[in-house]
């Protein structure tokens, strides 16, 4: 990892944050909490240097898991943004603006993983010109993958 300011947040933009510092190690985590907190096969995170998480706009609210650990969401779309416990805090690596660097180096709690995970990407790939078209008509309200000050808050109680 290298020693920079990265930013990210949810996906309407109520919550954003800037690091500072060196990240840690990137994983995934297979445990029934992280499946369920993410909604999907795994829970990947990043662990962020202690004390330099600056929250630019809004915290987020959590959500107790476990008796250590507590979850950071966005209250606003429901993006799972954290990870706390005990150790340290990390985020999601889909929060981020730029993920190119955050590649998954160790799985965690791999004996819980779903059965079939490490086959998803043996499957054919969807190659429908057509479909990826239509899609660029979409009017998208997500926020974009960068602080600004002028994005349009759609509604947003911020």
């Amino acid at each position: 990892m290298t020693d920079t300011e990265r930013t990210g947040g949810c996906q309407c933009g109520a919550v954003r944050f800037r690091i500072k510092g060196q990240l840690g190690r990137p994983s995934i985590c297979h445990c029934r909490m992280c499946q369920k907190a993410f909604g999907g096969f795994f829970g990947p995170l990043v662990t962020a240097p202690e004390g330099e998480v600056e929250w630019t706009r809004n915290e987020p609210n959590y959500f107790q898991s476990s008796i250590n650990i507590s979850r950071g969401f966005c209250a606003s779309c429901g993006t799972p943004l954290t990870y706390r416990h005990p150790g340290g805090l990390e985020i999601a690596i889909g929060a981020f603006d730029d993920r190119s660097d955050l590649a998954p180096q160790i799985q965690v709690n791999y004996a819980a993983r779903i059965p079939w995970v490490t086959t998803i990407f043996d499957q054919p790939v969807h190659n429908d010109p057509d479909y990826y078209s239509r899609q660029e008509h979409i009017v998208s309200f997500q926020h974009p993958d960068h602080d600004t000050a002028d994005w349009p808050q759609h509604g947003l109680n911020l």
